[in-house]
């Protein structure tokens, strides 16, 4: 897939092309995305998805620090797995939040990008407060010679499924579910930075992860894992939390124990997939109980099918 900068030049109706945050890249994006890849394919063109390179609602609200389901990285890595041709992260400012849905059309989805056809999800709305809706863009497609096409809801079952609907799920632990909408496992990434080792003083040595600020985390509590390191796949045993039995503090951390691990990885980075959440976190007595809980965790991932 090609990264297409924002001032590239390209070709006048290069592209079919969608609009949106795509945070997730969940089942309902992937409807509209198979539905942009057919009718490019009738059209004999190329995808273009437009997406942003910050959440507009950053731009919108002051001081708003949004919990994203997927980076930018992870973002144009999955699209690229879906089969897009082409991605542009817009930069999304004041300058373009002021823009109306005709000049936004006109500036940047016809002469910037050389968009022919515009794929526009169902309650999908765009320019300066939103004020326009599918009937204005298809008058404006008109006149400025770019087909704007409709796509309908994503019907799956009584779940509406969203990007709010999916980090509702992950923030209440219902892993099993966030996947299932997602269309994959969540994956976390992160970088092994220095911890206390007080793991490997009972037997359970973790990966401490530095994660991006921007990423949300599930709710706390003991999760199933999958862990890829140096190209390689294990079960793990993961805790998101301020581990009550041995920190005094608030602070969040993210842990993982790597199961049949044997190595050094500071400085590594891992990917981690969420199969399900095991447990809430919990406040021990003793390291002595902590220890045999977390020997109770380690054995149902280890003869679970995860």
């Amino acid at each position: 897939m090609k990264l297409i900068q924002y001032t590239d030049f390209i070709p006048a109706e290069s592209f079919v092309a969608t609009v949106g945050f795509f945070d997730g890249l969940h089942l309902g994006h992937r409807f509209l995305l198979e539905r942009l890849k057919a009718e490019a394919a009738r059209e004999g063109k190329k995808t273009l998805v437009i997406s942003f390179a910050v959440h507009p609602q950053t731009v919108l609200k002051n001081n708003y620090l949004p919990k994203l389901l997927t980076t930018n990285a992870e973002k144009i890595e999955l699209l690229n797995d879906v089969g897009i041709d082409a991605c542009v992260l817009l930069p999304f400012d004041e300058e373009m939040m002021n823009l109306s849905a005709y000049d936004f059309l006109e500036k940047i989805i016809k002469k910037q990008l050389g968009v022919s056809a515009l794929l526009i999800g169902y309650d999908h709305r765009f320019g300066k407060n939103r004020e326009e809706g599918f009937p204005q863009y298809v008058e404006y497609g008109k006149q400025l010679g770019i087909n704007i096409l409709p796509v309908e809801a994503f019907e799956n079952g009584e779940a509406h499924i969203s990007s709010s609907y999916i980090r509702k799920l992950l923030l209440s632990g219902q892993i099993e579910e966030a996947n299932y909408c997602l269309g994959r496992r969540y994956r976390l990434n992160g970088k092994v930075v220095d911890g206390e080792k007080l793991g490997r003083e009972i037997g359970f040595p973790t990966a401490n992860l530095n994660i991006d600020p921007q990423k949300l985390l599930p709710e706390a509590g003991v999760y199933a894992v999958w862990v890829r390191v140096n190209g390689k796949v294990y079960k793990g045993m993961l805790n998101i939390g301020c581990r009550p039995t041995v920190n005094r503090t608030n602070r969040t951390t993210v842990e993982v124990h790597i199961l049949d691990f044997i190595g050094e990885i500071y400085g590594e980075m891992l990917e981690i997939d969420f199969v399900r959440k095991i447990r809430n976190e919990q406040k021990f007595n003793s390291m002595e109980e902590l220890t045999v809980q977390l020997e109770k965790d380690k054995l149902e991932i280890e003869k679970s099918n995860i």
